[in-house]
């Protein structure tokens, strides 16, 4: 019989255990390259290279779901009416006017709904037929509720029309420039009243052509004994036209005035 020292096997299961728990550096490095190429060979599995064949590949599941749009489809009425039916009480069934009623108010709005866009899609089409019709006024000149003309080499002369409440025997024209200075004054007749025609040469008080710019009618008269202000409304040349939208229709773009909605044109000149 042989005698075990209890202290030997002790220390001998005590100095095993660290070696036996112990993960070597290089195994270490092996584990993760493994890992490391398992990941590689997983990627390339998921793609050949081939953009034709991966189009063919089902999508993956996307983790982060659709904004709902917060819109009733037709779908998802029926859908409801459906839950709606299959969980009612048996003994207390929806009637049948109710049914119809619901049916009968999502027909409506729908057909409200189909409404809305036709009416979006005639806008269009007016907009862009009153533009095709605004074109033929390129090149001739409107008369616009401005008393604003502009003197430019191919216009160098302003015309407009003075609208008088009554017959005034003498009307005082005064022509300003831009900042408001007096350039020119004289008269015209008005014993016809209404609407009077009125022009401008473009000659300062001293005969001589005026600059290039904005000048403005001011027109005046006595009306029941009074003098009055009288307003004046100008014509200018038309350059171009441009389309505008549903709310704003063809905008006409004059000459050295600017833009003008052509419903806000009072007539049409041939000169």
């Amino acid at each position: 019989m042989s005698l075990i020292n209890p202290l030997t096997s002790t220390q001998s299961a005590t100095g095993q255990s660290p070696q036996a728990n112990a993960i070597s550096p290089q195994t270490a490095a092996t584990a993760t390259q493994s890992a490391a190429a398992a990941a590689t060979v997983t990627e390339q599995q998921s793609t050949t290279g081939n953009p034709f064949l991966d189009g063919l590949r089902l999508p993956e599941e996307n983790a982060v779901p659709d904004a709902n749009n917060q819109e009733l489809t037709q779908e998802d009425f029926f859908a409801l009416l459906s839950q709606q039916l299959s969980m009612q009480d048996p003994f207390k069934p929806v009637e049948n006017d109710q049914m119809i009623q619901q049916m009968a108010s999502f027909s409506t709005v729908d057909g409200i709904t189909k409404l809305n866009e036709e009416i979006v899609n005639l806008n269009a089409l007016t907009s862009s037929s009153q533009a095709l019709q605004a074109s033929g006024l390129v090149g001739q000149k409107v008369l616009i509720p401005s008393d604003t003309g502009h003197i430019s080499a191919e216009d160098p002369s302003m015309k407009g029309i003075i609208s008088t409440p009554e017959s005034i025997e003498s009307i005082t024209v005064r022509i300003e420039d831009d900042k408001g200075q007096l350039v020119d004054t004289f008269t015209v007749d008005g014993s016809e009243g209404g609407n009077i025609d009125v022009s401008w040469d473009g000659l300062d008080k001293n005969g001589q052509p005026v600059a290039e710019g904005n000048y403005s009618f001011k027109a005046s008269g006595k009306v029941d004994g009074k003098s009055e202000e009288l307003p004046v409304s100008t014509y200018a040349h038309v350059s171009s036209v441009s389309l505008g939208n549903a709310a704003t229709g063809a905008i006409l773009n004059l000459r050295g005035v600017g833009g003008i909605k052509i419903g806000d044109v009072l007539a049409v000149s041939e000169t």
